[in-house]
């Protein structure tokens, strides 16, 4: 394995033939929400606030499932 600094990058080589390719989408899906979630400036309460409305939606979409 190699690991290298390019600019503002970060390189990471690896021997496919030792590799899972599914243990590196994991590994890139980790990478993405790390890099997400570095860019995220958001307050406590707007991740709160956007909770509620994502419930509030998910709730109305699919009440009609849980009563009848």
């Amino acid at each position: 394995m190699i690991i290298e600094r390019q600019n503002e990058d970060i390189v990471i080589r690896l021997n496919a033939s030792l590799i899972n390719m599914e243990e590196v989408q994991k590994l890139t899906s980790y990478f993405r929400f790390i890099e997400s979630n570095a860019q995220n400036n958001g307050t406590e309460e707007q991740a709160a606030e956007l909770a509620r409305e994502v419930h509030s939606a998910w709730w109305a979409k699919n009440r009609s499932r849980f009563i009848k």
